[in-house]
């Protein structure tokens, strides 16, 4: 599934929160409280949904994290302790293959964070982006790497806690707004 598949997971992590960053960076206090693309969630919930699952995932495969940050206070401190915390576990090649019982059947830590985790991170750093009032764009290798999550899940994507049903969008859309509206987003803007 990986559109760059002589790159590590640890460095693709490291991308996606790049990007992630170079957006939460530039949101203003009033901006974490604002609505977001995901349905009674403000920039903040999403950021903490984030946050939680990563860390429920490593957790629950009994990788250790620290103590959690206080996300609430300072999201983008807390974010960048939680951050490093999991890039440490992902630049351990051990740790990434790390095999475990999942969803679709065994797997590794890698695959879970590359074919989940990346994803969430791309997506959700549009929906914070967009209900913040930041912007951002997604490249066409994060787009391709949505799709083809998308495209594994099936079905799957609009089990309740995934996606939205996906919205109606003009035909003459562009491949971003196609595939956020497919994955129920659309820019309120």
């Amino acid at each position: 599934m990986s559109a760059e598949p002589n790159v590590s997971i640890a460095s693709r992590y490291a991308s996606a929160n790049a990007s992630l960053l170079g957006v939460i960076e530039n949101i203003t206090p009033e901006g974490w409280g604002a609505p977001s693309p995901c349905e009674g969630w403000t920039a903040l919930d999403v950021l903490s949904h984030m946050f939680d699952s990563q860390r429920s995932f490593l957790t629950d495969r009994g990788l250790d994290l620290g103590t959690p940050p206080d996300l609430a206070s300072d999201p983008v401190a807390g974010w960048r302790q939680h951050s490093a915390a999991v890039q440490s576990l992902l630049d351990d090649p051990e740790v990434v293959a790390t095999e475990y019982d999942g969803w679709f059947g065994r797997t590794t830590i890698g695959e879970t964070v590359e074919r989940f985790y990346l994803f969430d991170m791309y997506v959700h750093r549009w929906d914070i982006a967009t209900g913040a009032g930041v912007g951002t764009e997604l490249t066409d290798a994060e787009l391709n790497m949505i799709e083809a999550a998308a495209d594994a899940l099936g079905d799957n994507i609009y089990r309740p806690g995934v996606c939205a049903d996906a919205v109606a969008v003009s035909a003459d859309a562009g491949r971003q707004e196609a595939l956020l509206a497919r994955l129920g987003r659309v820019d309120p803007g």
